[in-house]
């Protein structure tokens, strides 16, 4: 599953994305930079630095600095990454405008919005992701002694997914919702073990603290979040992020559920590949015993 080093780069991944995971970081001025690329980024991939810089009404080393924040040289690698972005955007055909929900859309207007939603989200998803990382991930989990989930709330939902299917394949673990539970758990973890932590904001209490006492006790500790600066990130050895938008009534990790969704999919499959002499012995088993309980077709 390694990829190739340029994918990982700024300017090969969605830059856009990459803009709204860090911006809650940024300072005040960085933020009205990003807040413009945002909202209008043709408009700004065709201005000069002092262009952005008047409509920003801040200075030329403070964008200089925001490229910097992205891991980019200079703004000249910022208009780049954004033309490049620009021209993916135009070669698909799905309906930009159609993202936001009101109380008075009909049901096909709704369907075809979260279509819409979700696909551009699992996209910009797939192209900023970390592959290498993803590597990482998998042969940590294929190696673990046992495997902790912390999450709460929506990212529950999707952690449990990945925790029941690693659990048919054979690989000890366990999902923690309680963080009275978690910490418990997280105090019996060391070098043979691993911790994931799912927060779409990054800043759950209840899923940092165990993951960060996880990682005083030398598990190694995997964070997936929509901000790759949060305090779950610093929390975690590897860092998987997503590129879920908030959208009217679907918020947080209702958002970001089919993303984080996409990432854990990864890293089920990456481990099932690596076992899968074991891992299809079990799953062929699991199909058979759950057969039996299935009711005959009428």
């Amino acid at each position: 599953m390694a990829a190739p080093a340029e994918n990982n780069s700024p300017t090969a991944t969605g830059i856009l994305a990459r803009i709204r995971g860090i911006e809650p970081t940024l300072t005040a001025a960085q933020q009205r930079i990003g807040e413009t690329i945002l909202a209008d980024p043709a408009t700004v991939a065709a201005s000069t630095i002092t262009e952005l810089a008047e409509r920003c009404a801040t200075s030329l080393t403070t964008i200089t600095r925001f490229c910097r924040e992205l891991g980019l040289a200079g703004y000249p690698e910022l208009r780049l990454a954004l033309a490049a972005e620009l021209g993916r955007t135009k070669a698909t055909t799905h309906d930009t405008a159609l993202i936001a929900f009101s109380p008075d859309d009909p049901a096909s207007m709704v369907l075809r919005s979260l279509l819409t939603s979700d696909i551009r989200a699992m996209e910009e998803t797939a192209a900023q992701l970390d592959l290498a990382a993803v590597d990482r991930a998998v042969n940590a989990l294929v190696r673990a002694r046992f495997t902790d989930f912390f999450a709460v709330s929506g990212s529950a939902g999707v952690a449990m997914d990945l925790h029941l299917r690693l659990h048919a394949i054979g690989r000890p673990c366990a999902l923690w919702t309680d963080v009275h539970s978690a910490v418990c758990s997280a105090n019996a973890r060391d070098h043979r073990d691993v911790a994931i932590g799912i927060s779409h904001s990054g800043t759950t209490a209840e899923v940092v603290e165990p993951l960060t006492i996880a990682k005083q006790r030398g598990a190694t500790t995997i964070a997936l979040t929509n901000f790759p600066r949060s305090p779950l990130a610093e929390a975690a050895d590897i860092v998987l992020t997503t590129a879920a938008q908030d959208t009217p009534f679907r918020a947080g990790g209702v958002a970001a559920r089919h993303t984080q969704m996409l990432v854990l999919d990864c890293l089920y499959i990456g481990v099932v590949q690596r076992t899968h002499q074991t891992s299809n012995h079990l799953l062929t088993a699991a199909t058979e015993a759950v057969t039996k309980h299935r009711l005959p077709q009428r």
